[in-house]
């Protein structure tokens, strides 16, 4: 099963956790994740490029929507940025 509608944001986190050699079941065990795990802004910055690009396929929308897509997500449930 390929990534569709119902799980690109397990999808998305997962990627974006794997970036920084960490995974759903580490942070599922800490609470505190969000403040223990950062990524460089280049590791962001290839992020954004796979997760739009990625949003634009699953959700077949203009560039626009797939940025505000991953404006939101990434408020959401990003990671900090830190250089």
């Amino acid at each position: 099963m390929g990534i569709n509608r119902e799980n690109i944001t397990e999808h998305l986190i997962e990627y974006q956790l794997k970036m920084i050699n960490q995974s759903l079941e580490i942070i599922e065990k800490d609470p505190e994740w969000y403040s223990n795990f950062s990524m460089t802004k280049d590791q962001h910055e290839e992020f954004k490029k796979y997760a739009i690009s990625l949003i634009k396929k699953v959700f077949k929308c203009n560039k626009s929507k797939a940025v505000n897509t991953f404006n939101w997500f990434d408020f959401e449930f990003g990671l900090r940025i830190e250089n």
